[in-house]
């Protein structure tokens, strides 16, 4: 396993994170699995053994559900707490309250205690918004989940699924105000995939920010169980809830994936994970499975090797189509670099 450190921090966190969305199979997210405790107490003694030590989850995913069942592995397997690095989230709905969701400091601090006991801790590693709330002002979040890192509750604080403009602007408010600032995002991203590249990832690597990596599988269109013309009946691809992906784009990287995989010896999904993994914005990839033979066939992808020629054929069958601001600036800003100069004088 390789190891990173997680943003501006000092926090090494393991290249691949386990992902817990289908445990417990308890209301909306039912369709993502229903993985009981045995089954999870599996999966996590896998993927420790393999080295990972990040696991993520979420307070509303099985409605706390699969944050009790991860509590209750880690006891199960006798793992040391202080070895692994627990994140969870705040933002859904947990309740039929006014006051059951959202990012006030209400909700917050009610939250944060409830995923502690689910979780059997007394600290979580990183806190992460699920997304923005926009009826909270972004400054009264960042204080709460300063004053919980200052208790000693959470060590850090992330975002989700968030404009590159809203990470911003809690930053520079923590900036302005000495508090402490996002650890991390964590954002849809993948080979068919690739909108974050555009004001995303170089805000976060000009901010200094961490970058995990969530439906790295395309809600698993990349996962070798589809081809073009041949759509697989297995799967949940059809009942996944967002539209994150590119069809016509992922079949053209499929294409290309199909044959390369064979050559080297590998799966598809192996080689679409390794391909995030190359990507030097990437702190973590967050890998989840229904099936222990498909988490272990993920595991594999951090031994996964490409030449540059083989990325470069990667980069350019998944490469986005220029849109403003960036077509602009990149002529634009051109003469501020060597080659830019080069070619504006040509």
């Amino acid at each position: 396993m390789n190891y990173k450190i997680l943003g501006n921090t000092g926090l090494k966190v393991s290249t691949l994170c386990l992902g817990t969305m289908n445990y417990g199979g308890k209301g909306f997210f039912g369709y993502m699995g229903n993985l009981d405790q045995k089954e999870v107490d599996e999966q996590i003694k896998t993927v420790t053994e393999a080295g990972v030590n990040f696991i993520d989850t979420a307070n509303i995913y099985s409605e706390g559900l699969s944050e009790e069942l991860i509590g209750q592995a880690i006891k199960n397997l006798a793992i040391n707490r202080d070895d692994l690095v627990l994140a969870t989230k705040v933002r859904g709905s947990m309740g039929k309250g006014e006051n059951d969701r959202g990012l006030s400091r209400k909700h917050i601090i009610q939250e944060v205690e409830g995923s502690l006991r689910r979780l059997k801790t007394d600290y979580i590693d990183l806190y992460q918004m699920h997304t923005a709330d926009p009826l909270t002002p972004i400054e009264e979040t960042i204080r709460t989940l300063d004053d919980l890192v200052q208790s000693g509750k959470i060590r850090y604080f992330g975002a989700s699924n968030m404009a590159a403009w809203q990470v911003m602007k809690g930053l520079a408010y923590s900036d302005a105000t000495d508090r402490n600032r996002f650890a991390s995002l964590q954002a849809n991203y993948s080979l068919d995939t690739r909108d974050i590249e555009r004001e995303i990832i170089p805000m976060l690597n000009d901010q200094k920010v961490g970058l995990m990596i969530w439906s790295p599988l395309s809600g698993g269109l990349l996962s070798g169980k589809y081809k073009r013309g041949l759509q697989n009946g297995e799967g949940r691809l059809n009942e996944f809830p967002f539209e994150p992906f590119n069809e016509e784009r992922a079949y053209n990287v499929l294409d290309v994936l199909y044959p390369m995989a064979e050559q080297k010896n590998v799966s598809v999904a192996q080689l679409a994970l390794a391909w995030l993994l190359h990507q030097s914005a990437v702190s973590s990839v967050i890998i989840g499975a229904t099936k222990l033979h498909q988490l272990e066939d993920n595991l594999k992808s951090v031994a996964v090797q490409f030449t540059s020629e083989e990325l470069q054929v990667l980069d350019n069958v998944s490469q986005l189509t220029k849109q403003y601001p960036g077509n602009v600036l990149e002529i634009m800003t051109a003469d501020r670099s060597v080659e830019g100069f080069d070619f504006l004088t040509k």
